[in-house]
Parts: C-alpha cells; structure tokens; sequence
C-alpha cells in the first residue's frame, strides 16, 4: 500500500458527460503522470478522450509527463470554443 497515492480528478464539459461524474478519486501507482490517469480514466469509463485539453494539478497548468503525488487534484480543461 505504500507505493499507492490517493488523486482527486475533477470532470468539467465532455468528461463530465461521458463518465456522468463531476469528480473521482483513484488510488494509482507512484510514479504515474496525468497521461496515465487518462488511461485509467479511459479503461474505466470505456471512453477515448485523446489528449486534446489541458491538464491542471492543484490548480495550476502542468505537462502531461509531470509524476503526480499523493493528494494531487487533478484538473482536465476541455478545449474552448466560440466565436
């Protein structure tokens, strides 16, 4: 259990309707990144969401490799539209 981090993903537009949640929590592996969490997400919720969005870790912008910790709140941000 000592190599498990407990994340926080918050569910904004698409993803909100595609897995019907506004938020989860995951227990992941230590040494998982956002891009990992998107395959869990993925798996789960039978989805392809592909990687056109942005991703948020405690608020703030971040890359998809960044190595996530435990208690991390996890942000996907749908691409905006409009005109």
């Amino acid at each position: 259990m000592a190599d498990l981090l407990k994340i926080q993903v918050v569910y904004f537009a698409k993803v909100r309707e595609l897995t019907g949640l506004t938020e989860e929590n995951f227990l992941i592996k230590k040494g998982f990144t956002p891009s990992n969490v998107l395959g869990l997400i993925e798996e789960k919720h039978r989805i392809d969401l592909g990687l056109n969005f942005k991703i948020a870790i405690n608020d703030e912008f971040s890359d998809w490799d960044i190595e996530l910790k435990n208690g991390d709140r996890l942000v996907f941000i749908p691409p905006v539209t409009g005109g």
